[in-house]
């Protein structure tokens, strides 16, 4: 390695055909695009602080996505490795059985259904063995239901 010219990037011709593809294939992601554009900005001879300067990024920027390529080739490279994240609160199973009892009439005594009151009935009938009233919230969001109006919960009609 050149301390001057920085990494040298040398990628063959599938990986060209690849960056190609990638760049004339629609919508990408912006990270994407730009890494591979950097890339090849390197391939042809640039250095990273070119490379950089070329696509609005900086040298240290460039010179990463070079190191990235070295140490794991192209995919490595352009794309981010998936992140850990948090383990969703709720998985499909135990959401579809607090829509099945919000589907469902209400406890004795109440009229209609609360967010806080299906999160309480979830745990109470041992659904999940806890969920907050915002995920509720959020579970009831990405389904359309509203159940404290009670025109849109679905109910089949007893006798």
């Amino acid at each position: 390695m050149d301390k001057r010219r920085g990494l040298q990037i040398q990628l063959s011709r599938q990986q060209r055909r690849q960056i190609e593809e990638l760049l004339s294939g629609g919508v990408q992601p912006v990270r994407a695009v730009i890494r591979a554009l950097v890339l090849r900005q390197m391939d042809e001879g640039r250095s990273t602080v070119e490379a950089g300067s070329a696509v609005g990024i900086s040298a240290k920027a460039a010179w990463e996505i070079g190191r990235r390529y070295q140490e794991g080739g192209l995919e490595r490279a352009i794309y981010d490795a998936p992140r850990p994240g948090q383990k969703p609160l709720l998985d499909v199973e135990h959401g579809q059985r607090i829509i099945a009892m919000v589907c469902g009439p209400p406890p004795a005594g109440r009229a209609r259904w609360t967010v806080r009151l299906i999160a309480q009935e979830a745990v109470k009938r041992k659904l999940v063995e806890r969920v907050a009233p915002e995920t509720v919230r959020i579970l009831l969001q990405s389904h359309d239901l509203k159940p404290w109006r009670e025109k849109n919960v679905v109910r089949g009609r007893v006798g």
